[in-house]
């Protein structure tokens, strides 16, 4: 069975911030594979990847997902950014966007609305969340 994945590298996200991207940055993809030494390659020339959150899925390719997201946010062009060299799904998300979503979930859920303290969980779940409507 598939699993979708969220991983980030601390490195790509202080050189993403350096350049003005952002410091949210994540690869997104989905994978029969293993996940460890997939991740282990690692992206972008750099090997500090670590598995933020992963999810089992079914009928769904990489390539959907991407394709998801990328309404939703906006996707890092591997072709304006040599650093990443064709790597794809990597995405800068808007912190006021995870918020967002998460005090919506917690108003329909009848829970208490108080900002939240982002984590890159709380991203990746985001994520997994917009890539899989």
């Amino acid at each position: 069975m598939a699993e979708i994945y969220v991983a980030r590298s601390a490195t790509l996200n202080k050189w993403a911030s350096d350049v003005g991207l952002s410091k949210n940055v994540f690869k997104v993809g989905c994978t029969d594979a293993p996940l460890k030494p997939l991740i282990h390659a690692g992206w972008a020339g750099e090997s500090d990847w670590a598995l933020v959150k992963k999810q089992e899925v079914e009928g769904v390719t990489e390539d959907e997902i991407i394709d998801r997201l990328s309404g939703k946010e906006k996707m890092i062009d591997p072709n304006l950014y040599p650093k990443i060299k064709g790597a794809t799904g990597i995405f800068k998300v808007s912190p006021t966007h995870v918020e967002n979503h998460i005090l919506v979930s917690r108003a329909l859920a009848g829970e208490q609305n108080r900002a939240p303290k982002l984590k890159p969980v709380d991203f990746a779940a985001y994520l997994i969340h917009n890539a899989l409507r």
